[in-house]
């Protein structure tokens, strides 16, 4: 049912357009109620978007899994991966979805809170993995937006290419640049939380200032 009243929407949005294209119409097409499409889906909006729902529990449920073992960037990026195979999975649809959010706004509109959605579920889990580390939440919310922003970068290219191109491949070239920007081994501190070197000079009160110089420099020497 629910299948079938995805289907029969986009048949009629490419043939009417969507702001011509009325819920009545689309159960006429399908064959069932009123009552039945709303009990799938809240909105017209709704029906051009069936699948983020149920990817954005997945993505959810994949990052509550992790056992804090590896690198939060990565674990990241592994999430955004089911994103993108949610949309290559159907490339056909994908396509036409992308032509009718460009020409309807208030889809547009709609598609950017659903990306803002998955955005901070990446969010929420690197504040997690990150607090406790200078700037933690900052570096949370900027990681989980550069993410978004590598994926959103495939993903367009791959839809503007109808479909053909290598959206996997573009997608791992896109991560590539956050992971070289903000990945760690597992288990390793960020750059700016490794430990600084200390040096503990011991020195008579009133002894001249280059004495003191002198002697640090020779302990950092001897170092």
């Amino acid at each position: 049912m629910r299948d079938a009243l995805v289907a029969a929407a986009f048949r009629l949005f490419l043939e009417r357009g969507y702001e011509q294209t009325t819920v009545d119409d689309i159960v006429a097409l399908a064959g069932v109620g009123r009552r039945s499409f709303f009990r799938y889906f809240p909105s017209k909006e709704d029906v051009v978007f069936p699948d983020h729902e149920r990817c954005l529990t997945d993505v959810t449920a994949f990052l509550d899994a992790d056992d804090s073992g590896c690198d939060p960037v990565e674990r990241v990026c592994e999430a955004v991966r089911l994103v993108l195979r949610m949309y290559t999975e159907n490339p056909t649809f994908s396509v036409q979805r992308y032509r009718l959010t460009k020409q309807v706004p208030g889809l547009r509109a709609y598609e950017l809170s659903v990306v803002w959605r998955y955005e901070r579920a990446f969010a929420a889990y690197l504040r997690g993995r990150l607090k406790g580390l200078h700037d933690g939440t900052l570096r949370a919310d900027v990681i989980a937006a550069a993410v978004a922003a590598a994926h959103n970068n495939a993903l367009r290219s791959w839809l503007r290419s109808d479909g053909q191109d290598d959206a996997e491949q573009a997608v791992e070239h896109a991560l590539g640049y956050v992971q070289a920007a903000f990945g760690t081994a597992p288990g390793a501190p960020a750059a700016d939380e490794r430990p600084e070197d200390v040096v503990v000079i011991v020195s008579r009160r009133g002894a001249p200032l280059w004495r003191v110089v002198q002697q640090i420099e020779s302990t950092l020497d001897a170092d």
